[in-house]
């Protein structure tokens, strides 16, 4: 008779066991960056949109930086812009200037704990995209000037009732270049303490520029758990923790 050869049930049981541990082990990980991926994907998605928004715009209303010269002030700017771009952006709800309807919490977090920005003080439009995005427009803050200034835009890529609403994790910024009729990302050197200890609205440019979220998970001097240090400065940049 022919010997038929298999596996004992002790030897199947310990092969499952081994792989139980191994898919705890690295499961974790592999849903992590697979989800920094997917918010990366996420933010350059958006930046592209608003960019076409804004020359769509531009194409039919002239350059942005004279839309506004029968605005009183720089809150009715910030809702003139909002409605041109929206004009040619695919949105599911328009707030308008009714911030609680586009947005659950008013307060973003810092990157590191304890501390928050109130939204409510300067966002003066917003509405929700088809994809659950939601777009916060506020007041000049960057020139200094009603007549010259940029508008900052705020970014929820997990939309007004998912995700933990922190600067650099889910919430980003933009920037409206009035006098170039385009969209460029909030943008600070790294490794600095604004970023990893502070507010984390300028990690919009590194995300961008790099496809990864890497400043998560380095200190307030850029280096990384296995002693990379990031530094877009370097030669050449060390732009990732691995």
């Amino acid at each position: 008779m022919k010997k038929l050869f298999a596996f004992t049930l002790a030897e199947t049981l310990i092969v499952m066991g081994i792989i139980g541990i191994v898919s705890a082990l690295t499961l974790p990980n592999l849903n992590s960056s697979t989800g920094e991926k997917e918010k990366v994907a996420r933010v350059k998605k958006i930046y592209q949109n608003l960019n076409d928004a804004v020359g769509r715009a531009a194409a039919v209303y002239g350059p942005v930086d004279e839309w506004f010269q029968t605005d009183a002030n720089v809150s009715a700017q910030a809702t003139r812009f909002g409605e041109r771009i929206s004009e040619f952006m695919k949105i599911s709800k328009n707030c308008g200037s009714n911030l609680s309807n586009c947005i659950s919490r008013s307060n973003v977090s810092y990157i590191s704990p304890g501390s928050s920005d109130s939204l409510s003080s300067y966002i003066n439009y917003s509405f929700i995209l088809a994809d659950g995005t939601a777009i916060l427009i506020g007041d000049v803050f960057a020139k200094g000037s009603a007549a010259t200034g940029d508008f900052p835009i705020i970014v929820d890529i997990d939309g007004p009732n998912k995700g933990s609403s922190v600067w650099g994790i889910d919430i980003f910024s933009f920037v409206v270049d009035t006098e170039n009729n385009s969209i460029t990302a909030y943008n600070y050197p790294f490794p600095a303490s604004f970023i990893t200890t502070g507010r984390g609205a300028g990690v919009t440019r590194w995300v961008i520029d790099y496809d990864n979220m890497d400043y998560l998970k380095a200190n307030s001097s850029g280096k990384c758990p296995n002693n990379v240090t990031l530094n877009a400065s370097a030669n050449p940049p060390v732009v990732t923790c691995k």
